[in-house]
C-alpha cells in the first residue's frame, strides 16, 4: 500500500501499534458521530486487523492519517468495500479528532484518497455514504467534487449516496 503525502498530512497504512491512539479516537462520541456509536478496544483492535488485513490482500483500504507537523494519528481516510442496493461500489470513508475539524484536513485527505482512487487504482467511481443530518460530510463530498445521486437504506439508516465517476474526475481534475 503506498504513501500518500498532502501540504500537511501523511496517508499511510496502519500498523498494529496505531491500536492505542486509534481506540482514544473510536472511543470518543463526536469521532464516532454518525456511525453505530463508539467502540470498545477490542472493536477498535478487530477494525485496525481488518483493515492491516485487505492492506495486505493488496484491497482498497483506510489510510492512517498522521500530521507532518507533529506525527500524529489524527484519524483515516480511504476506502471501504460496500453493497449498496445489492451493488458492490468503493466508499470513501473518513474520521478526524475533533480537535481538527474545520481546519481543511479532512478535505486535504480525501483529495488525495480521491485522486489515488481514479490516477493509481484506475476505480471507476467511488461514492461517499452520508448521513442526511451529517452536513459537514455532505459538504466535504461536494468540494471534492462528488454529486448527490440518490437516497437509500443503508444498514438500517436513511443515507445520502454521493459519486463522482473517473470521466468526470479526469475532465475535471485528472491530471
Amino acid at each position: 500500500m503506498p504513501i500518500l503525502e498532502t501540504a500537511r498530512l501523511i496517508l499511510r497504512p496502519f500498523r498494529a501499534d496505531d491500536v492505542d491512539l486509534m481506540a482514544e479516537l473510536m472511543a470518543n462520541p463526536d469521532f464516532m458521530r454518525f456511525s453505530l456509536g463508539v467502540y470498545s478496544r477490542e472493536q477498535t483492535t478487530a477494525f485496525v486487523e481488518k483493515v492491516i488485513n485487505w492492506q495486505r490482500d493488496g484491497l482498497p483500504s483506510q489510510f492512517a492519517l498522521v500530521t507532518r507537523s507533529s506525527g500524529t494519528l489524527v484519524g483515516y481516510c480511504g476506502f471501504f468495500n460496500q453493497v449498496v442496493d445489492e451493488i458492490g461500489e468503493i466508499e470513501i470513508g473518513y474520521r478526524l479528532h475533533p480537535a481538527r475539524w474545520n481546519q481543511g484536513l479532512a478535505t486535504e485527505a480525501a483529495t488525495a484518497v480521491r485522486n489515488h482512487a481514479f490516477r493509481d487504482l484506475g476505480l471507476p467511481r467511488v461514492i461517499s455514504l452520508i448521513h442526511p443530518d451529517n452536513i459537514a460530510s455532505r459538504r466535504l463530498a461536494e468540494k471534492i467534487g462528488l454529486t448527490h445521486e440518490k437516497e437509500t437504506v443503508f444498514r438500517g439508516f436513511p443515507t445520502s449516496v454521493f459519486a463522482i465517476s473517473r470521466g468526470v474526475w479526469s475532465a475535471n481534475y485528472g491530471v
